[in-house]
């Protein structure tokens, strides 16, 4: 039995979506020492103005909600994108989004990442916005324009590691998911590199045999990737890497640049 029903709107059909990507992510730390980390779990690319249906059982194991995305006001999550485009002088005018997220499982969710691919109606992209969400409940968007190669700079706004200031540039290379995900995130510091995160993942049919296999192989999925990072981050401390002190104003979800 397919988790999504046949009746699923054809536009989102044509977008390839919805979709699941079974991934290994890996954070590769070279300055003040060199640390690497890896772990596996999956993520949904959907529209969000037509997100998936699951049958009842399975509802459980994903949910997509507002609250979890932009400022959390907005009645959906495609409005509080457009919200957000809308105080940067972007109007996509009725154009599609592809948008690639973590869902929430048994009600918890933690989106170190969210990505959205917007388009025009004629098709063509108009920008690309990363979300981006620390461990200390702040959130922050980056309005991107890649070049033809998927890759944008932006200069670092949301304080992530307690290991690095809030000072840098990210280098993002963020080309549209197809039967393979390939995302890479530099961030470059005082003109060396600091820090590289690779999404890697392969595209998987959205089907109720498919999901029940990636949630019992990566159970509780976006908890584990939270404790995780905070496992990881304690690693490091005990190793004798200084904190950099956490700043509040740093903790702006909807102003971005």
């Amino acid at each position: 039995m397919n988790a999504v029903p046949a009746n699923t709107p054809t536009a989102a059909r044509d977008l390839g979506v919805p979709a699941l990507y079974s991934c290994t992510i890996a954070h590769v730390r070279t300055t003040p020492r060199r640390y690497t980390l890896r772990h596996r779990t999956y993520m949904w690319l959907i529209d969000p103005d037509q997100p998936p249906q699951l049958p009842r059982l399975l509802r459980p194991l994903a949910r997509f909600d507002p609250r979890d995305h932009f400022a959390g006001d907005r009645p959906s999550i495609r409005a509080g994108l457009d919200a957000f485009l809308a105080g940067h002088g972007v109007h996509l005018d009725g154009g599609r989004v592809l948008m690639l997220t973590h869902a929430r499982v048994f009600g918890y969710v933690f989106n170190p990442l969210t990505l959205y691919w917007c388009y025009g109606p004629d098709a063509q992209p108009r920008c690309v916005v990363a979300e981006v969400h620390n461990t200390y409940g702040g959130r922050h968007c980056y309005l991107l324009h890649p070049d033809a190669s998927g890759t944008a700079r932006a200069e670092k706004k949301l304080y992530v590691s307690p290991f690095f200031p809030v000072d840098g540039d990210y280098r993002m290379r963020l080309p549209r998911p197809g039967p393979q995900l390939a995302l890479t995130v530099h961030l470059d510091r005082e003109g060396a590199r600091a820090f590289t995160a690779t999404v890697r993942g392969t595209r998987r049919e959205v089907s109720t045999a498919t999901l029940l296999r990636l949630a019992l192989r990566h159970p509780w999925s976006t908890l584990a990737v939270s404790a995780a990072i905070r496992f990881h981050g304690i690693r490091l401390y005990l190793r004798g890497l200084p904190v950099q002190p956490r700043r509040p104003e740093h903790r702006t979800p909807e102003k971005a640049t």
